[in-house]
């Protein structure tokens, strides 16, 4: 891989370095480390996508869950349609 150059930025308190696109993340967040030789470490950290849902749907108790698959196997009622 070719060494790349960028810049380093103020974003309110903190600093920002510029990622290249040859070098974008596919994540939006990053854990990061200093080595032993100082140099700043970045790892991708895998996208935590419907851990919002997940963490929702723990809050349902099996009475809930009951009662929406009690409700789902309901038969419903006709409808009452005009004809063609």
């Amino acid at each position: 891989m070719n060494e790349l150059t960028t810049r380093v930025f103020a974003n309110g308190n903190s600093q920002a370095v510029r990622i290249p696109a040859e070098l974008r993340l596919d994540t939006d967040r990053v854990r990061i480390h200093r080595n032993a030789d100082g140099d700043l470490v970045i790892h991708p950290l895998p996208a935590q996508r419907g851990k919002a849902l997940l963490a929702a749907l723990e809050g349902f108790d099996d009475e809930f869950v009951a009662a929406l698959e009690e409700d789902r196997a309901a038969a419903q009622p006709m409808q009452d349609r005009e004809t063609l």
